[in-house]
């Protein structure tokens, strides 16, 4: 018979750690196999924080770096700097880098520091316990704002990083994707492959912003979830490119 498909060598055979419907193992099974296709799997640091992201350490077989909440990028400014040849991976939950890590993913990116983030906007606290967090959207519910967020109420509005950061001349590269069906998983899957490419090319900071689904937090059912994504946070948080070779789209 014809092998139609083959486990990537750089996930660990074991289970998913995280929960069912969640977009996380998703994501990392594309970046796994970006970095495989461009042959780095040796040469590749990939770090990320304290929040859902740190399950990833479990099972890619990578070189792996667990900076402090909402440091990754300060972090991975010195691995580079040091390690210029390498290949590092930025991932990020917006808990972390929307919030305490603000300050650090906009001096990278202003600096032009050539790396590449994969930001994974799921709207929610996930591990922690479902907090609102800087990207939940209005009138959606968290165990911090029960009856929704309300600006009114001094919540503030939804942060969209990707429009933040598009001002900053140092951003080379930056787009929203999402992972609510095939068709936007294979988007999501070009965009990180792009990101990593374009490292490779020294052409300076990548972004590439994840929509995903964290049905547990959301009190909803894993479909019911996706359809959230597509109808409401790509309502909010339009997809497309924000950056292409330092140019504002």
């Amino acid at each position: 018979m014809k092998k139609v498909y083959e486990r990537n060598n750089i996930a660990l055979d074991m289970p998913s750690p995280y929960c069912p419907g969640c977009g996380h193992g998703i994501i990392h099974r594309m970046v796994m196999d970006a970095i495989k296709e461009v042959g780095q799997a040796d040469n590749t640091i990939f770090m990320a924080p304290v929040g859902c992201s740190i399950l990833a350490y479990t099972y890619l077989d990578l070189d792996v770096c667990q900076p402090a909440h909402g440091r990754t990028p300060a972090a991975a400014t010195g691995v580079k700097r040091a390690l210029p040849d390498s290949l590092v991976v930025l991932y990020q939950g917006d808990g972390d880098l929307a919030a305490i890590g603000t300050a650090e993913i906009v001096h990278a990116v202003n600096r032009g520091e050539n790396i590449t983030a994969v930001f994974v906007n799921n709207a929610i606290y996930g591990m922690t316990g479902g907090q609102m967090a800087p990207t939940t959207l209005e009138g959606q519910r968290a165990t911090t704002c029960p009856e929704g967020r309300n600006p009114m109420l001094g919540q503030g509005y939804p942060i969209r990083v990707c429009e933040l950061l598009q001002s900053l001349r140092g951003l080379y590269y930056a787009e929203r994707t999402s992972v609510h069906d095939a068709k936007n998983v294979l988007k999501t899957r070009k965009a990180i492959k792009k990101g990593i490419e374009n490292q490779m090319a020294k052409k300076g900071f990548s972004f590439i912003e994840v929509l995903s689904p964290c049905p547990v937090n959301w009190g909803m059912t894993p479909r019911k979830a996706l359809e959230y994504v597509e109808k409401e946070m790509a309502a909010y948080y339009p997809l497309g490119e924000f950056k292409v070779d330092g140019k504002i789209v």
